[in-house]
């Protein structure tokens, strides 16, 4: 469902951002402007140097203290693996070299302790905000955070203004540190929005795992809102409508019920199999990037997991994870899944700030450079200890191993040769392991689609991860609000791309899977089985909707409207006689106030 952008009306204001956690609110604003306290010079005497790193010390003692309480907290409110970015906060602070360079300042220069934290924190800060990849920028805020916190207990702490917030608050400000959104009071709070921020910061993950609504990315929303203001915060599509008239909030409030009633619907149908009208089946499983995930697909009557993101291994810690790690997070959710199949891919890293922090020189397009499967290749003893845990936990359950991102049949060859070296070393060392594991890969650039013939050869199955595919095939970041209009999954150039894919799959007698986020679109996922595709993986929270739409229609008509929509020249087009399509078989799905 897509909410229609209200038109201008006196008075209201509509402010564009990323959409980093779904859901619809109305409420008050309440603006969080403080800047990190700032702390000027103050020189010491040299007797008193002793005292200061004394003083530091304690500090982060009690800091790190503080911190626990909240990861304990985090624990039990988002499960371990989202919990873990507080455990980042904690090596931070217990670093040697972060302490000995307070130090270092506190002896050398003879200043405060306040002083020397803070000034070794902002030249960290400073690095991140400076470097040339916006990736680098997700960081800052836990930087922030960790200054704030040890300011507090060096100076003496201050009310923090999120305990001034009334029941039915929406948080507006420059940006929120992971600590502040996991502390949130559900009660009062509804949700926030950002001048700031990035689809991956801590802050951003922690929202999502929280089911709190927010939009990051604002750029200059606290400057149009004061304390008290309504607003509308549509996390689903990163919108924030500063002072909706009457009419626009009757709307929203309408289409919230509606959406309400909808979805209690939709769970009805939970334990029912998702096939169509003619007797196909169209299976549906979900994307996670934390084991905790996988319940909560479950629950929304998803059959497996097609798409596991396991970077939120490295991404939450500053260390790099060891194979036991590894091994636990996907032993977890092979547990939960009870047989039910799990896909696991291998480290989408290298246009990460995780890898790009570790290079010695940050590459200044890493989306185009050595990332994913690249990257893996190039650092195979990291690579084989992901595919050692996998490969352990595969003795546990059902699991498929996908490499992401190949564009070429040499990278495919290397990579499974990799895969034959590692089962040899565990099958030395006794270790059990399924030996006809499945491989397969993610088809996400033009080269690999294509060649989808060839790769349909060496392959057990392939998944379209529609997210890069499109990025990289009409040369369009999906995140840049300056090219945003261009990019569409609807391209029939994309579209063309698919079905080549599906027909290569179809060939050879290998499934195929859609794993990006358009597949969970119901006019997109019309057109995905028409052309063939047979399973669709997405997140939890769409697997409802699908569902209902897959019990509504039959494979014929699918691929009648995709025979139609593959003759028409533009994607406005395709939209247009897609949606018109869709809106026919479940008017349910759109037909509601503020809704196209």
């Amino acid at each position: 469902m897509t909410f229609s952008q209200p038109p201008a009306r006196r008075g209201q204001r509509l402010v564009k951002g990323l959409p980093v956690s779904g859901g619809i609110v109305i409420g008050k604003v309440l603006v969080i402007d403080d800047e990190i306290r700032r702390v000027v010079p103050r020189s010491i005497k040299p007797e008193d140097v002793g005292h200061e790193r004394e003083r530091f010390d304690k500090a982060v003692k009690k800091s790190i203290a503080e911190i626990r309480r909240v990861h304990e907290q985090a624990e039990r409110e988002m499960g371990k693996e989202a919990a873990k970015i507080f455990s980042f906060h904690v090596g931070m602070l217990a670093d040697p070299t972060f302490s000995g360079s307070v130090h270092g300042m506190i002896e050398a220069d003879k200043v405060t302790a306040e002083y020397a934290a803070t000034h070794v924190l902002d030249k960290i800060a400073s690095q991140f905000r400076s470097a040339k990849d916006p990736v680098f920028a997700t960081k800052v805020n836990d930087i922030d955070d960790l200054t704030d916190r040890l300011l507090a207990q060096l100076l003496g702490g201050r009310k923090s203004v999120l305990e001034q917030a009334d029941s039915g608050t929406v948080i507006i400000a420059r940006d929120l540190t992971p600590s502040q959104t996991a502390g949130f009071d559900r009660e009062r709070i509804l949700g926030f929005a950002t001048d700031q921020g990035g689809m991956t910061s801590h802050t951003a993950i922690i929202a999502k795992a929280l089911e709190i609504p927010a939009v990051v990315g604002c750029q200059a929303l606290v400057r149009e809102v004061q304390d008290g203001d309504e607003v509308i915060l549509d996390g689903d599509h990163g919108m924030v409508i500063v002072s909706p008239d009457p009419d626009t909030v009757a709307e929203y409030l309408r289409a919230i019920e509606q959406r309400r009633q909808y979805q209690v619907s939709l769970g009805e149908l939970r334990d029912l199999p998702s096939v169509t009208q003619d007797g196909v089946d169209i299976h549906l499983v979900g994307n996670i990037e934390l084991p905790e995930e996988v319940s909560r697909v479950l629950g929304a009557g998803g059959e497996g997991i097609g798409l596991y993101r396991t970077e939120y291994l490295y991404l939450t810690s500053k260390t790099e994870p060891t194979e036991g790690d590894h091994y636990r997070a996907y032993r977890r959710c092979v547990q939960l899944l009870a047989g039910r199949e799990l896909v696991i891919r291998t480290m989408d890293l290298g246009a990460d700030k995780y890898t790009q922090g570790q290079a010695e020189v940050p590459e200044r397009n890493p989306f185009l450079g050595c990332r994913s499967i690249r990257y893996c290749l190039k650092n195979q003893p990291m690579f084989k200890k992901q595919l050692r845990a996998v490969l352990r936990a595969s003795a546990e359950g059902p699991i498929k191993i996908m490499f992401p991102l190949v564009s070429s049949i040499a990278e495919l060859r290397q990579a499974k040769f990799v895969v034959n070296d590692v089962m040899e070393e565990l099958e030395e060392e006794g270790h059990a392991f399924d030996r006809s594991i499945k491989i397969g890969m993610m088809v996400e650039v033009p080269s690999a689609a294509i060649q989808a013939e060839t790769f349909a050869r060496e392959c057990d199955f392939f998944s379209i991860g529609t997210n890069d595919l499109v990025q990289y095939t009409l040369a369009v970041d999906r995140i840049n609000e300056r090219v945003a209009n261009l990019y569409n999954p609807l391209h029939p150039a994309v579209i063309r791309l698919i079905r080549d894919v599906a027909r290569a799959a179809k060939r050879h007698e290998i499934p195929v899977s859609c794993c990006g986020e358009a597949a969970g679109d119901l006019e997109f996922a019309m057109l995905l089985i028409g052309l063939g595709v047979r399973t669709l993986s997405v997140s939890s929270s769409m697997i409802p909707p699908l569902k209902r739409f897959v019990r509504s229609v039959t494979v014929e008509q699918c691929e009648r409207v995709s025979r139609e929509a593959m003759k028409l020249e533009s994607d406005v087009h395709i939209a247009a006689y897609l949606r018109d399509r869709a809106r026919k078989i479940v008017p349910e799905a759109f037909d509601m106030p503020g809704i196209d």
